[in-house]
């Protein structure tokens, strides 16, 4: 199934956007700028009126996508034989439109890892929210796979704590590389 772009929802100078947004940040990632703008995140989302549990999801989302950016994106910094301190480039959003939070991202992908994500993510878009939990604690059981840098749990996450289904995009870049955008809403 195609998607719509999601790029022009990652673009803070999109019409209406600067009033409503929460964060952005576009740039390098490792767990140690996830910690530090995670602290940024935490306090924006802390202002808002949202519930407890709302601000409980954002974060959460906020942080599986930050995190499958560092594990995931093609554009790397690190060295392949270095595997303590990954740095890798993408985009993060965190805004509020229309009594909803959404969080999108964005990072460079190769043709081959959108052929394997994409029947991850197709599933979960029909998934109801009850199948999502169960996937999700069947996830938690499972032993994880060699090349996921998890137990799979990062897409579950998103969709568990989503309240319509999550969105995808797969746009070309050049040199074969896509970009690969994800979106959430709260």
């Amino acid at each position: 199934m195609t998607h719509e772009p999601l790029l022009q929802d990652i673009n803070p100078c999109f019409p209406g956007l600067d009033e409503n947004l929460i964060f952005f940040y576009a740039g390098y990632f490792s767990q140690n700028i996830i910690n530090a703008i995670g602290d940024s995140v935490r306090l924006r989302i802390g202002q808002s009126d949202a519930s407890g549990s709302v601000r409980r999801k954002i974060f959460s989302t906020f942080i599986e996508m930050a995190q499958n950016i560092v594990h995931y994106s093609s554009d790397s910094l690190t060295p392949p034989e270095q595997t303590t301190l990954e740095m890798r480039a993408g985009s993060v959003l965190v805004t509020h439109v229309d009594n909803a939070f959404l969080i999108l991202c964005a990072n460079p992908v190769s043709q081959a890892f959108a052929e394997q994500l994409t029947p991850q993510l197709e599933p979960l878009r029909a998934m109801s929210s009850d199948q999502i939990k169960d996937a999700y604690r069947k996830a938690l059981r499972s032993e994880t796979s060699e090349s996921s840098k998890g137990a799979g749990l990062g897409l579950l996450t998103i969709a568990k704590d989503s309240s319509a289904p999550i969105e995808y995009g797969f746009n070309p870049m050049g040199n074969g590389m896509l970009m690969f955008t994800l979106k959430a809403t709260i």
